[in-house]
């Protein structure tokens, strides 16, 4: 085993095998005997396309230049739908729905401009198409509502209006009940929101609208009928995401426990829980998280008990299942995500698509470990760890690596131990890796989401950097080569880490915010007014926006940092980073900006993913004054000093 410097070493995991023939999973449907999902392909330029199965079967359904995708409240999800073996859906390029038929033939349904629709859901005999509607005509007044489309002639009309947004919409087997989830400014949907069940009339209106649960305070997750057309949903009331139905007019629990059925809705069309049929009734398989980590299991409802699967998996996404067979998309600390087929029967486990097929030597995959640590006021954080991993190399006589801290973004999200390249492309090359689970994050509970109400800026960069310390503290890390990063919200906590504190030498901000005044009069409306509930109302509370944003305060940095950003992002616009980097500039601390063209709130085309992680490494690298492979793109460091 040869001695180098950590952060140098050999590596085979190469920025090009990080993107080769990988996809990533976007939406999942089944039909009675089929399984639906569409991938999003980097090397198509980041095209979403629809793929069948039927039993030992997967083949594409939906060819170029069709993109399955929407963009409503900018995150999108919820782009397909579908009714026995047709399929609807939204097309990227000019967001109108279209059908494409079991032979085939894609015909386009709607002709609209500039309007939006997602989360879709087809009545048991074919006749209407309810979805959500998002109308951008009017950019400074952006309008959601529910509606529903005639497939016979086409025609929409709208079915609920009035709150500010709308999703999931569920139609029971029985074709007589919808419901629905909405909410209202200032409230994301995981602070607040109501579950609706309505009948349906015979020309596809709608009566008896009445709200069944939910509250300004209370957060519904995930409506949906069970096979005996019982309305069940996800309540975070008791203080974490737990099952409930409504039966005779009463609302029952399924199983109260401390953990998360739910999770925060950033995207549309998820699922979390699915019903078994059984001879006499319907058993729940469901996923839950207990301190970020997830598991699979089987309630009954009736009887109240829950039984675990024994899979070897730590994350689950899209919960689906036709007979006795689940699908869901899942990874474990040493597998990325797959598409998988579970037989409920036989306990086998079938592999329908991976998201890359890897043949990497295990020595080279840095396994995570758990870890609880003290942050401020004797508040426990969560992070997971990832030592440097190298079977080739070890570091110098009395080194300690360094240490590269990452903030996720959301907030309202976590990080979990399945396997992720990006972070393996670093500690393979010997590099500690930590990804924190900060107070906000979920997984964790409601208590443990709601720390950071009213002090993002505070809470999560505390978290941060005593996560960093506490490794340091423990002689894992180099004190003296911390660096942090984070992309978008994360992007704003690694840009307030900086400017606030003096802990880390260095960042790397993936279209993060620096100034939160200009986020709350530029951004879209799914967010508009997030920051209500994470700083203060806007603009009351004026004083406090502009003492946390890191643009206003750029006296205090002393840091090189390098900002990578998309040209065309909404959500966080490029003129959150190109102040930053004419302020860093002005003071001639070094600093690098990368604008990406034809990308917008993330990266998506391959090219620019590869360009993005060379980048990153390069800087490191200089900044950490090691040598530099030749095969990395340099990168211009304006005001580096050699």
């Amino acid at each position: 085993m040869e001695k180098k410097a950590f952060g140098s070493w050999n590596s085979p995991i190469t920025s090009e095998l990080l993107i080769k023939d990988s996809i990533s999973f976007a939406d999942t449907c089944v039909s009675d005997n089929a399984l639906f999902f569409s991938e999003r392909r980097p090397q198509e330029g980041g095209r979403i396309s629809i793929l069948k199965k039927v039993h030992t079967s997967t083949h594409d359904i939906l060819e170029k230049p069709y993109n399955a995708k929407t963009s409503v409240h900018e995150y999108g999800g919820g782009a397909f739908w579908v009714y026995k073996d047709s399929v609807f859906f939204s097309n990227g390029s000019d967001h109108n729905i279209y059908h494409l038929s079991p032979k085939g033939k894609i015909t386009q349904i709607t002709h609209t401009i500039n309007v939006r629709y997602a989360d879709g859901v087809v009545t048991p005999n074919g006749k209407f198409l309810y979805l959500i509607c998002e109308d951008h005509t009017n950019e400074s007044n952006v309008t959601n509502k529910l509606i529903h489309i005639d497939l016979e002639t086409y025609t929409t009309k709208t079915i609920a209006s009035g709150h500010d947004f709308y999703s999931s919409p569920k139609i029971s087997p029985s074709g007589e009940k919808l419901s629905f989830i909405a909410w209202d400014h200032p409230n994301m949907p995981w602070d607040g929101s109501y579950a609706y069940l309505a009948s349906i009339q015979d020309d596809g209106t709608i009566n008896n609208l009445k709200k069944i649960a939910g509250s300004i305070s209370e957060s519904i997750y995930q409506v949906e009928f069970a096979p005996d057309n019982t309305l069940h949903f996800i309540s975070d009331k008791t203080g974490f995401w737990n099952l409930y139905r409504y039966r005779n007019a009463k609302i029952e629990n399924i199983y109260l426990m401390e953990a998360e059925f739910g999770q925060p809705q950033w995207i549309l069309g998820t699922s979390r829980y699915t019903f078994i049929p059984t001879e006499d009734s319907y058993q729940i398989a469901a996923i839950i998280t207990i301190k970020g980590l997830d598991q699979i299991v089987i309630i009954d409802p009736e009887d109240r008990v829950l039984n675990g699967l024994d899979l070897p998996f730590s994350r689950f996404q899209n919960l689906r299942s036709i007979k006795d067979h689940l699908y869901f998309i899942a990874g474990s600390p040493i597998s990325p995500f797959a598409l998988i087929e579970y037989n409920l029967r036989t306990h086998s486990i079938d592999i329908v698509k991976n998201s890359q097929d890897l043949e990497i030597d295990p020595g080279f995959i840095s396994i995570a470990e758990a870890i609880e640590y003290e942050s401020q006021d004797g508040e426990i954080a969560y992070g997971l760890y990832y030592p440097p991993t190298n079977p080739n190399f070890k570091g110098l006589d009395n080194e300690l690596p360094p240490l590269i801290v990452k903030s996720h973004g959301g907030p309202t999200t976590h990080v979990d131990p399945t396997l992720n390249l990006n972070i393996q492309y670093f500690t393979s090359r010997g590099y500690g890796f930590l990804d924190v689970n900060y107070g906000g994050s979920t997984g964790f509970g409601k208590a443990y989401r709601e720390r950071l109400v009213d002090k993002w800026g505070q809470v999560d960069v505390d978290d941060c950097v005593n996560g960093a310390l506490y490794l340091a503290n423990q002689n894992r890390v180099d004190k003296n080569r911390l660096i942090i990063k984070g992309g978008s919200a994360g992007g704003y906590t690694t840009l307030a880490a900086l400017t606030f504190r003096n802990v880390f030498r260095a960042g790397v901000s993936s279209y993060g915010v620096s100034d939160l005044e200009g986020l709350a009069k530029d951004t879209h409306k799914f967010e508009a007014r997030y920051l209500d509930n994470l700083i203060g109302p806007y603009p009351e509370a004026i004083d406090k926006y502009k003492e946390l944003s890191p643009i206003n305060h750029t006296e205090s940095l002393i840091a090189p940092i390098l900002f990578l950003q998309g040209e065309d992002d909404k959500v966080v616009p490029k003129n959150q980073a190109e102040k930053m980097v004419d302020a860093l500039d002005e003071k001639q601390i070094p600093v690098a900006y990368i604008l990406f063209e034809k990308e917008g709130h993330g990266f998506r085309i391959a090219k620019n993913m590869i360009k993005a992680i060379e980048a990153e490494l390069y800087f490191y690298l200089k900044i950490l004054k090691l040598p530099v492979d030749k095969k990395i793109p340099s990168l211009k460091i304006s005001h580096l000093k050699e």
